[in-house]
């Protein structure tokens, strides 16, 4: 009788267990469904109220003067022969000073750093890269090239190019989760530490399954996992949407 009871039991608990992780990703999916709707709506809209522009973008045949202030820094490239990939990135301050390597969120790229760039070159080699699909970066169009562990692994080889083995690595938003995994990979890399506006990965996917709110925050996660929909929102009008509602 004891044990049909504890086995009881255990069947409730691992049923509960379930239940639960269904209803958050049904909610979640859920939530995106409702965004994803959404973003279909405001794309009709747009094409109602202007037809002739919806689906037009101009063709920029210089970058903006701003991307060429020489006070920034200097524009340089590297191809890391393991990946055959190409890195746009600036450089501010002298050679030889310790490294600080600056690694930018989405969808921004390296002038997202500017002040930063200007601030500290009188102490650092600042560096601010443009990482893999991003500015002048070269943009590998399969979804598996930008697996986690290829974006760190760019990381280390370009700190490696640059003629260091550590460096002072900031990361921002999309770039702090690339800098808490370089850290946790190569602690032995990595002299400082600096991430903005995003939280331990450990944390955040344990704070999140214990919070719907949070994950419903970050369905846009989810909604950028959609084909083709995602680029098609941030490119109407001219690239002048912004973030589609979802991100809202």
């Amino acid at each position: 009788m004891a044990r049909l009871l504890h086995n009881l039991l255990l069947l409730t608990v691992r049923l509960t267990i379930k239940v639960r992780v269904l209803g958050y990703w049904s909610l979640i999916y859920g939530y995106c469904a409702l965004c994803t709707a959404v973003a279909l709506l405001k794309l009709w809209w747009s094409i109602l109220i202007r037809p002739t522009t919806t689906f037009q973008w101009a063709i920029r045949e210089t970058p903006p003067a701003c991307l060429n202030d020489t006070s920034l820094g200097t524009h340089c490239y590297v191809r890391i022969k393991e990946s055959g990939l190409r890195f746009h990135y600036v450089a501010a301050g002298e050679r030889g000073r310790p490294l600080m390597l600056l690694l930018h969120g989405f969808p921004e790229f390296w002038f997202s750093w500017r002040y930063q760039l200007r601030e500290f070159k009188s102490e650092f080699r600042v560096v601010a890269v443009d990482m893999r699909g991003y500015g002048d970066s070269d943009q590998p169009l399969s979804p598996e090239s930008y697996r986690l562990d290829y974006l760190v692994t760019d990381v280390k080889d370009i700190v490696e190019y640059l003629g260091y083995n550590r460096c002072l690595l900031v990361g921002h938003d999309w770039g702090g989760i690339i800098a808490w995994l370089f850290a946790i990979h190569y602690p032995e890399m990595v002299v400082k530490l600096i991430v903005l506006n995003s939280p331990h990965p450990s944390v955040l996917a344990d704070y999140a399954l214990r919070h719907p709110s949070q994950l419903l925050k970050s369905s846009h996660f989810f909604f950028f996992q959609l084909p083709r929909l995602p680029e098609l929102m941030l490119s109407i009008n001219d690239f002048k949407v912004g973030y589609p509602p979802v991100c809202v």
